[in-house]
């Protein structure tokens, strides 16, 4: 299959899922005008299963182009160090989701933040017009990339390597900011670069992508949650905890539990349910939790990353054993959390919002003003410092 095939493919695909937006018809011909393909690299990567191995376009296009094309909700892994992911050409699917939510239009002046490869940079030039993006890469490497690729498809777009954490770029105004990799707290330079009325949109945490919009006094900036995918870290900020049984033991040791007792509750939703995954974020955010299943039912592991630990084994019968140690509770935090959920009536992800002020920063439901509110703990690490 070459690669005009595999576009088509992908675009049926979408269109089969409903995932081009009727709101932004833009969106599917400026991915038909410009292919994820004109901005990958010659060489991504795959899991093998053990490690990150490459797949080099040369060497095999079928296996190369089945990276790009596998599906709406794949990205293609572009960069690799230390042996992790470190940059991607997002999912189409994400890609797609996160421009419809930011509400383009053509004359928009676009900061596109964590630039990568220049797709995302190259969609929002298509819809806001030559000369209308900015795009920022901390990577000078990844900014030499995406510079020669978008100069090759005949697009005026501006990129710039700096960190979008502390410089906007120009000092100047944009109508819409938009970043592909994740964070745990907006930095407020993002929200004076869009200033009242602007628009931002973002991946939060591990889970899903984010819009704001900036009130009137500028003065904070608030939204609801758009849609769902995981993302690259923020580079300039703390390591974000990892999954895996590396990242558990590390945290666990090698020392007794400190707790054990029985929970009569069946695990099987933690594993499956987006919605509870989701609300367990946003209550315990640096609560890193692993799923595994045996003819016993499914059992977690949960970390915070530095000093508190928990394991939920199924034994059986719907029945659950909790251990749990190091400097809190963790496991009981997951529980209490989870009950608060379900008190909620089961919220979806959809329900839920941020917001964000120079001084605090909160997720909330279903109402920003006075709906329940959970603090993002990178804000108020922040703040204590």
């Amino acid at each position: 299959m070459d690669l005009a095939e595999r576009r088509s493919a992908l675009d049926k695909a979408m269109d089969a899922r409903g995932e081009w937006p009727e709101r932004a018809p833009w969106l599917r011909e400026a991915v038909t005008a410009l292919p994820r393909d004109l901005f990958a690299p010659e060489r991504l990567w795959r899991w093998d299963g053990r490690a990150y191995v490459s797949v080099d376009r040369q060497a095999d296009q079928e296996d190369w182009a089945d990276e790009l094309y596998d599906s709406p909700d794949a990205a293609a892994i572009t960069q690799v160090s230390g042996g992790l992911p470190s940059s991607s050409v997002s999912a189409q699917g994400v890609v797609v989701d996160m421009l419809d939510s930011l509400l383009l239009e053509p004359g928009h002046r676009v900061w596109d933040i964590g630039g990568g490869q220049g797709w995302n940079a190259a969609l929002a030039a298509w819809r806001a017009g030559p000369g209308r993006v900015v795009s920022t890469e901390l990577d000078p490497d990844l900014a030499a990339f995406a510079r020669e690729r978008l100069a090759a498809a005949g697009l005026d777009v501006e990129v710039l390597v700096a960190d979008a954490t502390t410089t906007v770029p120009g000092g100047g105004r944009f109508d819409r900011v938009i970043a592909t990799y994740a964070v745990e707290r907006v930095p407020w330079t993002w929200v004076e670069a869009a200033g009242p009325g602007g628009r931002i949109v973002f991946p939060w945490g591990r889970l899903g992508h984010v819009a704001l919009t900036v009130a009137a006094d500028g003065r904070s900036a608030s939204g609801w949650v758009q849609g769902l995918g995981q993302f690259m870290a923020d580079r300039t900020g703390p390591v974000p905890p990892s999954a895996g049984s590396t990242a558990f033991r590390a945290v666990r040791g090698e020392g007794p539990a400190e707790t054990e007792r029985y929970i009569d509750r069946d695990f099987d939703s933690l594993e499956s349910d987006v919605d509870l995954k989701f609300a367990l974020r946003v209550a315990v955010p640096d609560a890193v939790v692993s799923t595994g299943r045996d003819e016993a039912g499914v059992s977690a592991w949960v970390h915070d990353g530095a000093a508190s630990w928990a394991v939920f084994s199924a034994v059986g019968d719907g029945r659950t054993v909790l251990h749990q140690g190091g400097e809190r509770r963790i496991g009981d935090e997951l529980m209490l959390a989870w009950a608060q959920w379900e008190g909620l009536g089961r919220p979806e992800v959809y329900d839920y919002g941020i917001t964000v002020t120079p001084e605090r920063q909160f997720a909330w439901l279903n109402r920003p003003d006075d709906g329940p509110r959970w603090p993002l703990h990178e804000a108020a690490a922040a703040a204590s410092r």
